[in-house]
């Protein structure tokens, strides 16, 4: 959807929540593309959302790399959110509700926030958010990744929009022989071509493109992993955080182009089409939902963006060498042990789950009530997943690396109101679950009670926050988070925990994670959906 201002002082209708709606954001901005107009928050904060960083990929470019958005003269008025990209809809009465967002395949847009006044000399440091979802959902616009809070702050921040499901994550015969021999990952590349255009034109909005961080959360966590191991990266980042997910088993296990390609032709039989043709003929709905039920890993070794599997990269010492901040929270798994009510239930789940190594595991983790069975049930399919995952990521940068690695654990449970229910979760066992930590990075513990009151929010929280924020953008700004916060080493594994405690820890189970062999769930769902 094209939307231009021939005139300044034409002013269109915005689909962005009544407090963002304020004024223009002064001159508009110069773009490789053409000019940009945003606006001006009640906090000054400036805006401009839904701005095009690529072509849209529909009709014959479905399934294809991203291409350069066509060049437009007047203004782009960024005052409104764009579409997010095209996914199954979301249930009114989950945790993370924030409204209904229309979807589009014409999706790949920015949405950036930038300080009021002019911009230091040399620009702001740049925080670029990738958002999670599986591969499968997720929106660059969904108010808990809004980037208004920590623009105040002193960053640039950039909400990056990328296809997901089968539309952003298909590999197949037919595609690979149109693209040499490569398919797949195309919302990787999406991810890719943002950061390029990012380089390009943030110093127009008042950022330092030699100073940006990429960050995200769970599948945006191994997006970023991926990003930091890809071969197409270099110079496009100078930071990274992995929050609560990497490219190191389990999920984000990159598969063989063949098996990927395999189980793109198995979606295309799901499909009744002959043809790729065909399927690129499917309006997308239909395809989204008739796809649904076909199992499909979404990231696949393409010799291109994903050239190789990361352990490997950062084994070779081929990732981008930058500073990197990673951690996971204290309750989230991509796996279960199944219902544990008895000592005997948690002994015997860990027995079939793990057969070559319980004896040590319950060694390890031992339990003698049916509280310290569940809890220690929670930390093996915690330690078993995502803590695998971020300590391979943490050992692969420190082995190979010369910028370093700092590590948090999330323990904060987030004060629920009583009596308010959710589809997808228990508040009263829920803990300090995968994606909790979010509106504390960002500065959005409001968007939990937009459309209804769900946290009763205290000190604690907003001064959690306060120092979450502050240690990000410390981190953006230096490749530090600050004081008592000592770097990850193979011989001395700590990080720093953040929740009603705040202090140096030794990282969690660090030394078992191996007994769990690969980290792959019975499951290609979290737990706990984000």
């Amino acid at each position: 959807m094209r939307r231009l201002l021939l005139a300044l002082g034409l002013l269109l209708s915005s689909a962005a929540p009544a407090q963002i709606v304020e004024r223009p954001a002064g001159d508009p901005v110069r773009t490789t593309d053409g000019l940009v107009a945003g606006k001006t928050l009640t906090s000054g904060v400036r805006a401009w959302l839904g701005v095009p960083f690529a072509a849209p990929p529909v009709r014959d470019l479905r399934w294809r790399d991203p291409q350069p958005h066509t060049r437009w003269d007047g203004v782009w008025n960024a005052d409104r959110f764009a579409p997010e990209c095209i996914q199954p809809l979301r249930a009114r009465n989950i945790n993370h509700y924030f409204g209904e967002e229309a979807t589009s395949e014409d999706c790949l847009y920015l949405n950036i926030w930038a300080p009021p006044g002019p911009a230091p000399a040399g620009g702001y440091p740049v925080v670029a958010w990738i958002y999670g979802g599986g591969f499968n959902i997720g929106s660059a616009s969904m108010a808990n990744y809004a980037g208004d809070s920590l623009a105040a702050k002193g960053v640039v921040y950039v909400a990056i929009a990328y296809r997901v499901g089968p539309l952003g994550f298909l590999a197949h015969p037919q595609l690979s022989a149109e693209n040499g021999g490569k398919s797949g990952n195309y919302g990787l590349k999406d991810q890719v071509a943002a950061l390029q255009w990012i380089k390009a034109n943030i110093a127009g909005f008042g950022g330092n493109p030699g100073q940006v961080t990429i960050a995200g959360q769970s599948a945006g966590s191994m997006a970023v992993s991926l990003l930091q191991a890809s071969p197409m990266t270099k110079g496009l980042f100078h930071r990274a955080v992995g929050i609560s997910g990497g490219a190191f088993g389990g999920v984000g296990q990159a598969a063989p182009l063949k098996e990927a390609e395999a189980e793109g032709l198995a979606l295309q039989q799901a499909l009744g089409a002959q043809s790729i043709e065909q399927m690129r003929d499917l309006p997308a709905d239909q395809l989204i939902a008739r796809a649904a039920p076909v199992r499909r890993r979404p990231i696949v070794i393409d010799g291109d963006v994903v050239a190789e599997p990361p352990a490997s990269a950062f084994a070779a010492g081929r990732q981008n060498d930058v500073p990197l901040l990673l951690g996971f929270t204290r309750d989230e798994s991509f796996r279960s042990l199944g219902p544990i009510a008895t000592v005997a239930d948690y002994e015997a789940a860990v027995r079939r789950a793990f057969p070559a190594n319980a004896a040590t595991i319950l060694q390890r983790y031992p339990a003698r009530t049916p509280q310290e069975a569940q809890r220690q049930a929670r930390d093996i399919e915690r330690d078993s997943t995502l803590n695998a995952q971020m300590a391979q990521w943490a050992l692969g940068q420190a082995a190979t690396g010369k910028a370093p690695v700092h590590a948090y654990f999330f323990t904060r449970v987030h004060p629920y109101r009583p009596g308010v229910p959710f589809a997808d979760h228990d508040p009263a066992t829920v803990g300090a679950y995968h994606s909790a930590d979010i509106p504390y990075w960002l500065g959005t513990l409001d968007s939990l009670n937009r459309f209804r009151i769900t946290r009763d929010w205290t000190a604690v929280d907003q001064s959690l926050s306060t120092e979450m924020m502050d240690r990000l953008i410390a981190f953006a700004r230096t490749g530090d988070p600050g004081p008592n916060w000592p770097a990850f080493t193979r011989a001395k594994p700590q990080l720093r925990q953040l929740g009603e405690t705040r202090s140096v820890i030794p990282w969690p189970h660090f030394a078992d994670w191996p007994l769990f062999g690969d980290a792959a769930p019975p499951t290609d769902r979290p737990r706990i959906r984000d």
